[in-house]
């Protein structure tokens, strides 16, 4: 276990956990705070946290409250997460501000990923990656997530990025920053909401124990970047592909049509698609999550049994 900086508070229940080699699996919190509508954003946190218990590991959700980066929240910290109104969407370069203006916060990818490492957490689970988004050779727009996974070794798991970014262009820039990704069980990169996003994986495991021995091979090289386990939702579960598509071009219309740019494009996007499809990739959206997090609990026990 590593000694994180003062500022980031790790639940006593955690700390145990870390100190006795017990596997530990660190969850995002935007999902909640930001992701998720109101009720179903606590039915979710909870659930999640027990799927976790029941495969024997002991889940770290993380998020800031009162300005303090907290790692494993406790049952009332969730739930005013997802019931408090000025919670905020916390990235890296967000949580000094949480903490000096003591906000409560949703940690994005990249701030969970940041302050599991530092608590010495060695396995996450999300929905799905920030990446480059469409445009952005023109807007620069790319998400934090990158290159704070360029410089955090953790093992990642996520079904892709959603579709709505520029998905080979994300690839691009994970290559760059020498980030290794890996297929779980295939050779195609999936796209959220779809299990294929038409774009190929050079590589792929089988199995937990291959992507712990993965983590392993990166530590020994001292490599610093992290792991990313790339996991479709099963193809009876996705959006059916070709109306996928169809939603998406009217999504990417209307967000044109309306001068949508910036940091306001992908809520405006996600939510067209959420309507569109008559809140069927909401559905997708918990399926994608609840595969992630079972798999990562997976990986947590075959990392810590090493």
């Amino acid at each position: 276990m590593q000694t994180p900086p003062p500022g980031i508070r790790i639940a006593d229940e955690v700390r145990d956990a870390l100190r006795a080699g017990a596997p530990v699996l660190a969850l995002e919190s935007t999902i909640l705070s930001h992701g998720l509508p109101s009720p179903r954003n606590l039915e979710v946190g909870l659930e999640s946290e027990e799927q976790v218990r029941s495969a024997g590991v002991l889940p770290a959700t993380i998020g800031v409250i009162d300005g303090v980066a907290t790692v494993g929240l406790g049952r009332a910290e969730i739930e005013r997460l997802c019931t408090a109104d000025a919670v905020v969407k916390v990235s890296v370069r967000d949580l000094p501000i949480a903490r000096a203006k003591g906000l409560d916060g949703g940690t994005t990818v990249a701030a969970t990923a940041w302050l599991a490492h530092r608590a010495g957490i060695r396995v996450m689970s999300t929905g799905g990656l920030g990446g480059v988004h469409r445009g952005a050779g023109e807007t620069f727009d790319e998400s934090a997530d990158l290159t704070t996974l360029a410089t955090t070794p953790i093992t990642l798991v996520s079904a892709g990025v959603k579709s709505i970014l520029d998905i080979g262009a994300t690839l691009e820039r994970l290559e760059t920053l020498n980030i290794p990704v890996v297929g779980y069980r295939t050779n195609r990169y999936p796209g959220f909401y779809v299990a294929d996003s038409g774009f190929s994986l050079d590589y792929r495991i089988e199995n937990p124990t291959e992507a712990a021995a993965l983590a392993h091979a990166r530590d020994e090289l001292g490599l610093t970047a992290a792991v990313l386990v790339a996991n479709p939702v099963a193809e009876a579960e996705q959006l059916d592909p070709a109306f996928h598509d169809r939603v998406l071009a009217e999504a990417l219309a209307a967000a044109s049509d309306a001068g949508i740019t910036g940091h306001d494009t992908t809520p405006f996007l996600l939510d067209f698609v959420q309507r569109a499809t008559g809140g069927r990739s909401l559905e997708v959206n918990l399926e994608v999550y609840r595969g992630n997090v079972a798999l990562g609990a997976e990986i947590a026990r075959a990392v810590a049994a090493r």
